[in-house]
């Protein structure tokens, strides 16, 4: 197996990485490696993929369907299958992933590493919640890993840490077809975008949110709500590529005042009800490829949280402060949240989370560092997906549940091979 010399970094492009990077074909392959930590597509925004201090291992060419039971929506995939590619194949057959991110180029691995959520947590918990076993290439050999044991709870959510995810069986979920009736309406403040996450019933619910947007319209956005459908529409496709770095200001304030006014008016006041294809609804973003670049070439960082339902308040005067900043993009999300998690670091917890993107620049570093210590008083966390500045004490205090990780990591990596950048920075792996 060649390694070859590479930079790499994460979607977010702040954090950067130098090394060996190797790209195993079959599982023979990967057997033949000596131990690292692996990576997907790299859709995780900081530093969870990279490993600045030595070898990686791309695991995207690992990407086969091993077996589907259509009698009980069982799959088996590496861990190199996209989500987006299983979504676009399998929902013509009336099966869909029970869960899945904001973008179709997450892998399996990916999503288990990171025990990602979707716009259905609320009601279908996380994506490991729905992982019938795992396997994980340990020490040189493949270990089986099944639900409600430490080492299962450790690999969701887990960061890589308990060995290279290799495979998993996946819960698939009926749906209609290949189609999501979508229902959007404004929400013209905070309370009435809180109001309208609260008393959603439908399977799936998000809300965009605009970070500029102050005073009586603080909080203002578009609800969506949609359940699959059995429409008929066109496969769809990405409808723009951007070709090279943006310009600094391409995400002036101007023009983000400016689109998010007008992204806010495209849904009629008295709402609207189409029918989207499911890539159209679960993966908004991926209609523009490599959209990251819109940031420039320093790249941009995401702040995610996620706060108790009695931390509302909290969490409306970190929207306010970051209103009154003039740095957000127009990329904000804010969802609520059920209790569902997969493992000891998963990220979720009841309550509401807001995401919201920042081009890399000094002043945005100091407001995120301001949002972090907020979320840690509101008694909410971090999510590892997104993050590339949090400090290693405040972060280990919002996962109660890290001795038990670290437990089982120890047994499974001693020598510490799999740490990544992330681990490092964060001192995850360290009692001190």
């Amino acid at each position: 197996m060649i390694w070859k010399t590479t930079e790499y970094a994460g979607w977010g492009r702040a954090l950067k990485a130098t090394g060996e990077v190797a790209r195993p074909e079959r599982q023979s392959d990967l057997l033949s490696l000596p131990p690292a930590p692996a990576y997907g597509l790299r859709r995780s925004y900081g530093d969870s993929a990279l490993n600045s201090a030595g070898r990686v291992i791309d695991m995207t060419r690992l990407d086969r369907l091993i077996s589907f039971d259509p009698a009980t929506g069982l799959l088996e995939a590496e861990a190199g299958v996209r989500i987006g590619d299983l979504a676009a194949r399998f929902a013509p057959l009336g099966w869909l992933p029970a869960v899945m991110p904001g973008t179709g180029f997450a892998t399996i691995g990916g999503c288990i590493a990171q025990d990602v959520h979707g716009k259905n947590h609320h009601n279908s918990g996380s994506f490991c919640q729905h992982i019938a076993r795992m396997t994980l290439l340990q020490r040189g050999e493949l270990v089986e890993v099944t639900p409600d044991t430490p080492a299962f709870r450790a690999t969701a959510g887990g960061l890589g840490q308990t060995g290279v995810i290799v495979s998993a069986v996946v819960q698939m979920v009926p749906c209609k077809g290949a189609a999501m009736m979508v229902t959007e309406r404004r929400a013209e403040n905070w309370d009435e975008h809180l109001a309208y996450l609260d008393a959603s019933t439908a399977t799936h619910t998000v809300g965009w949110i605009d970070g500029t947007a102050r005073g009586a319209s603080l909080g203002r956005g578009i609800v969506e709500e949609a359940e699959s459908s059995a429409g008929l529409v066109k496969s769809h496709v990405p409808a723009a590529t951007v070709p090279m770095n943006a310009p600094h200001f391409a995400l002036s304030k101007p023009i983000v005042r400016a689109f998010n006014e007008a992204y806010y008016r495209r849904v009629p006041a008295r709402g609207r009800t189409s029918v989207k294809p499911v890539g159209a609804f679960f993966f908004p973003l991926d209609n523009i490829l490599e959209w990251n670049r819109l940031y420039g070439r320093r790249g941009f960082h995401q702040f995610q949280c996620v706060v108790p339902l009695s931390s509302a308040p909290a969490l409306r005067a970190m929207l306010e402060e970051i209103a009154n900043s003039g740095l957000c993009s127009p990329l904000a999300v804010l969802k609520r949240m059920g209790p569902g998690r997969g493992g000891y670091l998963s990220f979720p917890m009841e309550g509401y989370t807001l995401a919201i993107d920042f081009p890399n620049r000094d002043a945005a570093r100091a407001l995120i560092k301001r949002l972090e210590g907020r979320t840690a008083e509101a008694g909410g966390r971090l999510y590892f997906a997104k993050d590339s500045l949090a400090e290693g004490g405040a972060m280990r205090a919002m996962y109660p549940e890290l001795p038990e990780w670290r437990e089982e990591v120890q047994r499974a990596d001693p020598e510490g091979h799999l740490i990544t950048d992330l681990v490092r920075r964060l001192g995850l792996r360290s009692a001190t």
